[in-house]
């Protein structure tokens, strides 16, 4: 972020505090993010469980997490309430032994067990492990903004390795979680490449391997940071697309262009509130593949300037609030400076009038269009309605079955 912008956190890192604003099912994946590190850091019990495979239908697909603490509050959703109880009773069970465990939930023969009726039709696998230093190269990687994989055992017929053994990858280089056992060097090195080629596909997978004792199946998962909704401007319309995009598991970021209007009190439902000056908006980007942007400043000049910035940055949405008669005039005004015409590349970044036509004109129905379409770029879709749509709703990961050599 800019250097000399002034920054205001706008929400509170307690945990406690946000379990006490939030219902399970209404966690961002930001806020869960934040509450792993809020966790380590006051040194609070806590399960982590985690969805790692699944066959069917899930309301989750693997990499749904949710922590649970000693006294079974939960923070996040990896199911639609079907399995609450028998994952808390799990995590008691973690708790006390501090050993992780693998659970297989079978709902696709539901006889009553599980929740008659629940709709699910899918067979589920649950890693329950205790939130301990293993995971503080993950924390530590989130709070710098950087992905990286966790590679964790969920089942082995090695004596020698256990459920719950773990190393870490970050694109680079191996590094072994403190208090879990890796894994064997030959092993390692073939997760590696599995990582690598997952990597570019996005998502969780489980990789079966062979070591010489035995086989084990290891759950990779890329951990990336919530992608980040970049708001630029200082009026009243910013409230509902924050609050919507927070919601929706963004990292929301006000850039204002308003001294007056850069605190956290004026935007409460942002993670950060910054003074920027329209050209130096594109400076204020950490990482602009994750980073969906829309201009609202409702001042042509400002939001020209701060198209130009962005533009030169790799951001692949950049929302204009207006109709297509400001956008023109904004064309023109800018090649009446001697600016080059926007390409057609630019243009096709470039969304306005914003958001997605789902009709209605209240400023939550139109934040709630806005946030909808820059979600739907980000995760490479259309927005369309899924009845029309065939095949799955979510893009399936295959687990990679062992090689042969």
């Amino acid at each position: 972020m800019l250097g000399g912008a002034q920054r205001d956190a706008a929400m509170s890192d307690e945990p406690s505090a946000r379990l006490a604003e939030h219902d399970p099912w209404s966690v961002s994946t930001h806020d869960l993010q934040q509450a792993l590190g809020d966790y380590r850091t006051e040194g609070r019990s806590a399960v982590v469980a985690t969805v790692v495979d699944v066959e069917g239908s899930a309301y989750r697909r693997p990499g749904a997490m949710m922590l649970i603490d000693p006294e079974q509050d939960s923070f996040g959703a990896i199911t639609a309430g079907c399995l609450e109880g028998p994952v808390n009773d799990l995590a008691a069970t973690v708790i006390e032994s501090g050993e992780p465990i693998v659970e297989t939930f079978d709902l696709m023969e539901d006889d009553g067990e599980w929740g008659l009726g629940l709709g699910c039709n899918g067979v589920i696998d649950i890693l329950l492990e205790p939130l301990d230093g293993s995971w503080d190269p993950v924390v530590a990687s989130l709070g710098n903004r950087n992905e990286i994989a966790t590679l964790t055992v969920i089942r082995s017929t090695d004596a020698a390795v256990s459920v719950g053994d773990r190393i870490l990858y970050d694109g680079k280089d191996v590094s072994e979680a403190a208090v879990r056992d890796g894994l064997p060097d030959p092993v390692t090195d073939e997760l590696v490449d599995r990582a690598d080629a997952l990597r570019n596909d996005g998502g969780s997978t489980t990789v079966s391997v062979t070591t010489d004792a035995g086989d084990l199946d290891v759950y990779l998962d890329w951990i990336t940071p919530a992608p980040d909704l970049l708001l630029f401007g200082s009026q009243n319309d910013i409230h509902p697309v924050s609050k919507i995009g927070h919601e929706a598991g963004f990292r929301v970021i006000v850039a204002s262009p308003r001294g007056a209007r850069s605190g956290a009190a004026q935007f409460p439902y942002a993670h950060e509130v910054e003074t920027v000056r329209p050209m130096e908006l594109g400076d204020a980007i950490e990482a602009p593949a994750r980073t969906s942007a829309v201009l609202m400043s409702h001042n042509l000049l400002e939001d020209r300037l701060a198209l130009d910035a962005i533009l030169k940055t790799s951001v692949p949405y950049v929302g204009l609030m207006g109709p297509r008669k400001r956008f023109d005039e904004l064309r023109q005004e800018r090649l009446a400076d001697d600016a080059d015409e926007l390409t057609q590349a630019e243009l096709d970044r470039i969304a306005t009038p914003v958001g997605l036509d789902i009709g209605g004109g209240e400023p939550i129905q139109i934040a709630l269009s806005i946030v909808s379409e820059a979600l739907a770029v980000h995760n490479g879709r259309s927005g369309g309605r899924l009845k029309d749509q065939k095949g799955p709703i979510h893009e399936r990961v295959e687990s990679i079955p062992a090689t042969d050599d």
